[in-house]
């Protein structure tokens, strides 16, 4: 288990590009044949992929134990997304097929989620984020029909883009986890700008769907303050609720966004105007 702390806007000051990266870049998200997984003291959210191929992967009692309960999924939810071939979660003697870009929600109190996949030579690879929840809501698997889709931004200010919402209200209840998936269209390289803060959640980004020779230089920072990280293909960006996060990219790629806190108004948002930025 890597431990993220939370940092206070004061020391994120003081951060060089290695101190920023260390703090906020998830490097590694992918292992053959077992799990990641990177536990943020920001709103106490998990994340992390899981890429089985040879044999079956679980989360296991060691990080029940070290989150002091019993079994991972006690007093947790959690969300998955498939980037990867066609593969399987077995929750609680229940299996669920999740294809490519497909998302299943486990609810809390689950004792035993198991990850295969369908084709060793396709692997499935499932990126997930967990957050704390109070109670019990059913499992349940979305595709990409079932998800909400909004389509925003132009051309010519190359950020339009579809944003497909697997885990909100609108589709299933859950404590407060949310989750979805962001497509750019070809040609477009923002993933949102004006950008904004949120101040009542935090939020991870996971960029991927990248050529190995392209990056994402993802904005954060406080508006009047911005700092950038270096993102490539496959790696998660942790954005506590006073950065703005904002992203351009030397070519289209794709993300997935995860938000924890206290509401799951998706326009909850502040906006902060181009020209107040520094």
């Amino acid at each position: 288990m890597d431990v993220r702390q939370s940092i206070h806007t004061e020391h994120a000051k003081n951060l060089d590009t290695a101190g920023l990266r260390r703090e906020f870049l998830i490097e590694k998200i992918f292992a053959a044949d077992n799990y990641t997984l990177t536990y943020s003291h920001i709103d106490r959210i998990i994340i992390g992929g899981v890429m089985p191929i040879q044999q079956s992967v679980t989360i296991g009692e060691e990080v029940g134990k070290q989150l002091g309960v019993s079994y991972f999924l006690e007093r947790r939810e959690l969300g998955v997304i498939n980037i990867g071939g066609p593969g399987l979660i077995d929750v609680d003697g229940k299996t669920w097929e999740v294809g490519h870009q497909e998302a299943l929600y486990v609810g809390q109190g689950a004792k035993s989620v198991v990850f295969r996949s369908s084709n060793a030579n396709l692997p499935a690879k499932f990126y997930y984020n967990s957050a704390p929840a109070h109670t019990r809501f059913p499992d349940k698997k979305i595709t990409l029909q079932d998800a909400v889709k909004a389509t925003l931004g132009d051309a010519a200010t190359s950020n339009r883009r579809t944003i497909n919402k697997f885990i909100v209200p609108d589709v299933l209840p859950t404590c407060q986890l949310t989750m979805g998936l962001t497509r750019l269209d070809d040609g477009n390289l923002w993933n949102t700008m004006p950008c904004h803060t949120h101040e009542r959640r935090m939020e991870v980004y996971f960029y991927f769907d990248m050529a190995d020779d392209s990056a994402v230089f993802h904005m954060m920072g406080q508006p009047q303050e911005t700092r950038h990280l270096l993102v490539h293909n496959e790696q998660a960006v942790i954005s506590p609720s006073w950065s703005i996060h904002a992203g351009v990219g030397t070519q289209r790629y794709t993300f997935i966004w995860g938000m924890v806190g206290e509401n799951q108004v998706f326009d909850d948002m502040d906006h902060v105007s181009i020209s107040a930025l520094r």
